[in-house]
């Protein structure tokens, strides 16, 4: 059996920052078009119009820095402990819409770094399954220091995410880019947190696992 992939420290940095970039430069964009309009408009409707997609796409850009700190940041020094409670609120902050709601059923608790960092990853995944919009169910496995992870994507036409099980071993069949390094680094937290992850269709959902290897 083929090892994973280990991919060079420089490219992984390089990527992920064009991953969050990718997520950041729309909203960004937005604001700099409001902020355009209401120098140059003189209607006044137009320019509560403006100042309505400011207000948005700040909050927009604001919730997906807030979810990139915890999934792909620091968030405390080696070896902290997130509370599942900040984790609920950037995940919902970050993937809900009038299309997605996110319902979550974990205890409020204290994990390992790494674990919520799977965690938060995991979900990007499970969003992806669902394009067309539904529910993101997140079930605790067990409890404590094992405690794993469900998350059932409900939604039309739900599927497994293209390539999303290759990327998660770590053994991606295409070139790695900014589009694919997320679920690429999702199987790299796992096997730091020494975690095992599935992915499959269920009773037309798709279900991810997070257990403990």
């Amino acid at each position: 059996m083929s090892e994973p992939l280990s991919l060079d420290a420089l490219d992984l940095t390089a990527l992920m920052c064009s991953r969050v970039c990718h997520d950041v430069i729309s909203p960004v964009g937005a604001i700099v078009n409001g902020l355009e309009v209401l120098a140059d408009e003189k209607d006044e409707s137009m320019k509560e119009v403006a100042l309505d997609l400011i207000r948005k796409s700040a909050t927009q850009a604001s919730a997906r820095l807030q979810f990139a700190r915890l999934a792909f940041g620091a968030a405390g020094s080696a070896g902290a402990q997130i509370d599942l409670g900040d984790a609920a609120d950037v995940a919902k902050g970050f993937l809900e819409d009038e299309r997605l709601k996110v319902e979550w059923n974990l205890p409020r608790a204290l994990l390992p770094k790494n674990r919520v960092k799977l965690l938060l990853n995991l979900l990007m995944i499970a969003g992806a399954a669902i394009p067309r919009g539904g529910k993101l169910k997140a079930d605790a496995i067990g409890e404590g220091e094992t405690m794993g992870f469900k998350l059932t994507a409900e939604g039309p036409n739900a599927r497994v995410p293209p390539h999303a099980e290759s990327l998660l071993a770590g053994k991606p069949e295409q070139t790695l880019d900014a589009h694919h390094i997320q679920p690429f680094y999702a199987g790299l937290i796992a096997r730091a947190a020494e975690f095992n992850v599935t992915i499959a269709p269920e009773g037309g959902a798709i279900v991810l696992t997070a257990k403990p290897a």
